[in-house]
């Protein structure tokens, strides 16, 4: 058969591309080998924030007592709490099946391999393969777990995030192996239905891709909370042979062992390259990535690439907005190239953090003078009547033209917030203009004028 457009993988990347493309008038099919909507809404975005929600109120139940309120036989069910994110992630991919039939779109079930003359060999479940051309191809297979040569896992006691969503049994004890979102993420939510969780990390601080200030917060709140953690640390090897799991670990003092039932390996993610046809084809790939344009063109025509197996920032929101903007260019529309220094980052453990642009460090290392200001939780009416006052906002701002550099957060809600600091950034917002727009009291998110209020000297509540 012949399309306008084949797209190989249905993740946010994917489906969200393909939605577009027969938006603009274009034939379209999307080749999926597994779910429709790939591992953000299966096996990653949607159901570990389904946890983490089961986590929050289970955390709500533990301390009823600080609201004023009782509460008795506080329990939870751990099969259940799984079994409600597997439910909110099949009632997602079901919503992105009634997408393909609204916008007219063709799901070819099967894996997808692409072949010289702008054609897909896709094999079904059955082994039989079909072919199928396009004027325009665009991969979007996105990425797995990545695993470290002396920490291979097992998918029982050494287990990557997808194991981490449905384990049959909680574990008592687990190691949490890297710690940037998907690492904490999983830390909080095991730690918060009362399994022992020690994190190990080979650099100096938690989530280090974050401004130092908001990373040392983090520990902070990560050590309250019960959770062990060790930085400047590296797991060596890992003994599954007995009944449970030890880890040897090297610190800067020394080996040392851990002892667990389980260990969960987040030390990043490793592109979906491998039989898709990419040395057929010709397409030119370098450090696991394919490489493209800004309208995410390969070196061959007729063939794309977007989302996380391209060169930049493996999130769903780029993903996305990578594929519309593919198909836009494709359509001869003259749409504007992403800007990947306004690209927000989001974790959500407790607490949240939240960021855009530059850190403080990266901000004096351009060679700026800056204004920096920040506003703490703790003086914030709204998250002390939530009960929520650990963390702040900071922001960054350029001193000689106000220009908004960088802004970063940690507390309750702040994945919210942090829209408010890349839309300002879009559209070249200076500290005063925020500063003079009218925030709401009492509201979190007027901890973002205070934090620029601060920067600026204006700072009232502090």
């Amino acid at each position: 058969m012949k399309y306008d457009v084949i797209i190989i993988g249905s993740g946010p990347g994917g489906y969200v591309t393909a939605i577009r493309a027969s938006q603009l008038g274009f034939k379209v099919a999307v080749v999926e080998k597994e779910n429709l909507g790939g591992i953000c809404l299966n096996w990653g975005c949607i159901p570990t924030k389904a946890l983490l929600k089961s986590a929050q109120v289970y955390d709500y139940l533990k301390h009823v007592d600080d609201y004023g309120l009782k509460a008795e036989a506080i329990d939870k069910d751990f099969q259940a709490v799984i079994n409600r994110s597997r439910g909110v992630a099949e009632g997602m991919s079901k919503g992105v099946q009634f997408l393909m039939k609204k916008n007219k779109i063709d799901v070819i079930d099967g894996f997808g391999k692409i072949k010289p003359g702008k054609k897909v060999d896709v094999t079904a479940a059955d082994g039989t393969v079909s072919e199928y051309s396009a004027d325009h191809i665009i991969i979007a297979t996105g990425a797995r777990s990545r695993e470290l040569p002396n920490l291979p896992q097992d998918g029982k006691k050494v287990i990557g995030y997808r194991q981490a969503m449905t384990l049959p049994e909680q574990p008592k004890k687990m190691i949490v192996v890297g710690s940037g979102a998907i690492g904490v993420e999983f830390a909080h939510f095991y730690n918060s239905m009362g399994t022992e969780v020690t994190i190990v990390e080979f650099l100096p601080n938690l989530v280090p891709l974050e401004d130092q200030d908001v990373s040392k917060q983090f520990e902070r709140s990560m050590k309250k909370s019960g959770i062990k953690v060790m930085t400047n640390s590296s797991v060596e090897s890992v003994d599954t042979s007995g009944e449970g799991v030890v880890a040897t670990v090297k610190t800067k003092k020394g080996e040392v062992t851990l002892e667990a039932d389980i260990v969960l390996s987040a030390v990043g993610i490793k592109s979906n390259l491998e039989g898709i046809g990419l040395e057929d084809v010709g397409i030119v790939t370098d450090r696991d990535k394919i490489l493209v344009d800004s309208s995410y063109k390969t070196n061959m025509p007729g063939y794309y690439a977007i989302g996380d197996v391209v060169p930049g920032p493996a999130l769903a929101h780029v993903a996305s907005a990578e594929g519309i903007t593919c198909v836009e260019r494709i359509a001869g529309i003259d749409t504007e190239s992403i800007d990947y220094g306004n690209i927000p980052g989001c974790t959500y453990a407790t607490p949240e953090i939240a960021s855009v642009g530059m850190t403080e460090k990266q901000a004096k290392e351009a060679g700026y003078e800056l204004k920096v200001g920040k506003f703490p939780f703790s003086a914030s009416g709204k998250a002390k009547a939530a009960g929520t006052p650990d963390g702040f906002v900071k922001v960054i701002f350029d001193a000689k033209y106000g220009e908004w550099l960088g802004c970063h957060m940690i507390g309750a809600g702040v994945t919210d917030m942090i829209a408010e600091a890349v839309l300002g950034r879009k559209l070249e917002t200076t500290g005063h203009e925020v500063l003079k727009a009218v925030h709401p009291h009492p509201t979190m998110s007027e901890a973002v004028m205070e934090a620029v209020a601060d920067a600026y000297d204006e700072v009232i509540h502090l």
